[in-house]
């Protein structure tokens, strides 16, 4: 029976792994601060991970698999120092924004890094996860680093590829608003695929787990067909659009999923690694379908941490008009 350590597994990622590893027979523990439960059937270490004794109660035992999500450097590097010898084999879920370079059309994993984050920097995303990947990699053959780009599915917190199912399962007849898709492509990963290739596959090194390269504006299409939206599309130009104060991309009063024009490179690296590990992806129309019947069962018009109210969307088509 496998033996698995997963810092974390109380989060949406995490947790699905966790669970997916129960079913798949394995012992599973969860290290984690306990503001949420861990999955049933999964052992619980309570820790908080800035502090220096986070990895006592689990330093002591082998493990077959420790699987880490943090986006904090300091703490992948404690559970390295603490844990790394102990492990037969570790994973670190990292990401696309450890790229430095967002323009290059079909980059693989030999694209230039971001530059590691040092102790007292500022907190960025990308240069922790940079950072992280440093420590990971001492371990050698035994690691396997994953760098997903937008992953999605049933509960995403993130709300940022379900912002566009609930935008228009909410119009109903009514208009939505479009950014200017031109040029724009998207790529996902479905949360499950993600899952399952962590669990399942041997590979080792760096691996870009990511979907394959879509035009942007024919998924909005199908997300737009399968909610079964019946009014009227309304695009706006980039320069109206931040002029009034809508952002790119993610967070408040924005429109999740649209980049800047010269980020061409962001939403269309090579997953062609991944395919040859064994990766899979179901097709995007069913990731959609699971989307829409998850926004239909949290709410379309729920509080949000990607997007438009539907208040202000209608305020910007007005002036629009």
């Amino acid at each position: 029976m496998t033996n698995v350590l997963i810092l974390g597994g109380t989060g949406w990622l995490s947790g699905r792994i966790a669970r997916r590893l129960l079913v798949n027979g394995a012992t599973v523990m969860c290290l984690a601060r306990g503001g949420r439960p861990s999955p049933d059937g999964a052992s619980l270490v309570l820790a908080d991970r800035d502090d220096a004794d986070a990895y006592d109660a689990v330093s002591g035992r082998e493990w077959d698999h420790v699987i880490d999500v943090s986006s904090t450097a300091a703490h992948v590097e404690a559970a390295v120092a603490a844990l790394g010898s102990r492990a037969a084999r570790w994973t670190y879920v990292s990401s696309m924004s450890a790229y430095s370079d967002d323009e290059t059309i079909g980059a693989d994993e030999t694209a230039p890094l971001r530059d590691a984050a040092a102790p007292g920097d500022e907190y960025e995303y990308g240069a922790q996860k940079v950072a992280a990947e440093n420590a990971v990699r001492s371990l050698d053959d035994r690691a396997l680093i994953v760098r997903p780009g937008l992953i999605v599915g049933e509960g995403d917190p993130s709300d940022r590829f379900g912002y566009w199912a609930a935008a228009f399962l909410r119009a109903e007849d009514g208009p939505v608003l479009l950014p200017p898709m031109e040029d724009r492509d998207l790529q996902v990963i479905d949360v499950d695929d993600l899952v399952e290739f962590v669990i399942t596959t041997d590979a080792t090194g760096v691996i870009n787990t990511i979907g394959d390269r879509h035009p942007l504006a024919d998924v909005l299409s199908v997300v737009r067909e399968q909610a079964g939206h019946r009014g009227e599309v309304v695009s706006a130009t980039e320069e109206w659009l931040g002029a009034n104060g809508v952002e790119y991309w993610a967070g408040e009063r924005s429109l999740p999923l649209w980049l800047p024009a010269e980020m061409t490179g962001f939403m269309s690296r090579s997953n062609a690694r991944y395919r040859a590990a064994g990766g899979e992806l179901r097709p995007l129309e069913d990731t959609i379908a699971t989307v829409i019947r998850d926004e239909q069962e949290r709410g379309v018009d729920r509080d949000r941490r990607a997007g438009l109210t539907r208040a202000d969307e209608l305020a910007l088509i007005g002036l629009l008009a």
